[in-house]
């Protein structure tokens, strides 16, 4: 089993192991991802779903929903991913609108909240704002709004106005957003006049049942994580380690108390990634299977040329990580935002280092690396229950965002086998404890 545990963090909540004015709740709630691309999900066995089927989307939220989650994310694709400047074709393609999609599954859910993930560079406030209003008030005070901030041209090119929102300035375009998006929500008369528009409006409907939809950020970066402080109720970023989740609580707790709101103003949920099995070595027979179909060859050699910019097809993906220096240019496709620059020379450098030390072809490194950076938790059904109460003991993070590895079926032994052991161990709901999505994250109305 991956597991991390430091002495030091081994202490009762009563020694504040995190920061004096956090009280962990001891209480886990869990979130479903339905991400629709990226090779996290495998879409190539008999039992893999359609990414685009109706059948998939309720049979997941209905899983999702029979084990008490709080919460159902759906991804958003503003345009197709390419790579290299060609389509991205080693993955399945094109995710529906969000919103529709969560519209629908309002009227064949009861309890569980409808989380869409919507940007604030490409959309106007005052219209998104009315939408995901609706749809709280269809659901009955379940929506909620991922908030991301894209800023590239390439993505910008399918809209009107373009890639005009310089990176910088990327958050502080997103909080006047979400404060635009708030005085609607409160029905007040907006005057808005930014740098990047005007605003003339006036909220027109009545609030939902949980007051207004719950703010979910994702940003780690430290503009990131102010951002989340001031303004998100739910935050949700990779940090599978114990030790990683506390040192992220412990930023943003203070982050939260200096912008003047109370310590546990903010959940926390990282992305996470489950496998489970019987015993500890099904489990560990069970990733290796899982990491072979997501990912192959060609698979490793993309995601090495992601962070290298550059052709790496002549590289044996069996051999070792290449030894050129990467492309260091801006890149608005599938090369993260965070890896451009200087910072390529010097991640590909540590990569290389780590993979020779571990003694890792560039196919093993990419497996490796796969599971790493989404935040996995493997084992056998136990093992993984008594890891997760010991997140919720130090209240290193109130619940997990889990991307199933299969679709629709990869929340089954989750919701049969970990979720009752959780149970039994006092650290997951029994029964849902309201109706709206603020209740179930137990966050005050909105």
């Amino acid at each position: 089993m991956t597991t991390t545990q430091s002495p030091s963090l081994a202490t009762g909540p009563a020694e504040h192991p995190i920061h004096p004015e956090h009280t962990p709740t001891g209480q886990l709630a869990f979130g479903a991802f339905f991400q629709g691309v990226n090779s996290s999900t495998i879409w190539r066995l008999p039992e893999s779903g359609d990414q685009v089927a109706w059948e998939s989307f309720e049979a997941l939220v209905r899983t999702a929903e029979r084990g008490r989650f709080a919460a159902f994310f759906l991804g958003e694709g503003l345009r197709l991913r390419e790579h290299r400047e060609v389509p991205f074709e080693l993955d399945v393609a094109g995710r529906p609108d969000a919103q529709t999609l969560l519209a629908a599954l309002a009227g064949v859910t009861e309890r569980i909240g409808l989380v869409a993930t919507q940007n604030t560079t490409y959309n106007d406030p005052v219209d998104l704002a009315r939408r995901l209003q609706t749809l709280d008030l269809l659901s009955g005070g379940r929506a909620g709004w991922n908030i991301v901030t894209t800023d590239n041209a390439w993505t910008g090119e399918n809209f009107r106005r373009g890639g005009y929102l310089d990176h910088e300035d990327r958050y502080v375009h997103a909080e006047a957003f979400v404060e635009v998006a708030e005085q609607y929500w409160r029905g007040e008369q907006i005057t808005h006049d930014g740098a990047h528009y005007s605003v003339r409006a006036q909220g027109d409907l009545p609030r939902s049942a949980q007051g207004r939809p719950v703010l979910f950020q994702a940003g780690a970066s430290p503009a990131g994580q102010d951002f989340a402080a001031r303004t998100s109720d739910v935050i949700f970023s990779p940090h599978g380690t114990l030790e990683a989740a506390v040192e992220f609580r412990r930023s943003i707790v203070e982050r939260t108390v200096a912008a003047g709101r109370d310590a546990g103003s903010v959940k926390i949920l990282p992305g996470a990634e489950i496998i489970l099995a019987p015993t500890e070595a099904e489990a560990e027979e069970k990733v290796r299977w899982v990491r072979d179909l997501q990912i192959g060859p060609e698979q490793a050699i993309a995601l090495l040329e992601q962070y290298w910019g550059r052709d790496l097809s002549a590289f044996d993906p069996d051999g070792p990580l290449p030894d050129v220096a990467p492309e260091v240019v801006e890149s608005g496709v599938t090369r993260g935002a965070g890896f451009q620059f200087a910072k390529a020379e010097e991640l590909t450098r540590a990569w290389r280092e780590e993979a020779a030390e571990k003694g890792q072809s560039i196919l093993e490194f990419a497996r490796a690396r796969s599971g790493a950076r989404r935040g996995t938790f493997t084992g056998s059904y136990d093992q993984v229950a008594e890891r997760l109460v010991e997140f919720a003991r130090l209240g290193a993070i109130d619940g997990l965002n889990i991307t199933p590895w299969l679709i629709p079926s990869g929340l089954d032994d989750i919701v049969d086998e970990l979720i009752p052991r959780l149970q039994e161990r006092g650290v997951y709901p029994t029964e849902y404890a309201g109706a709206t999505l603020r209740e179930n994250l137990g966050l005050p109305p909105g």
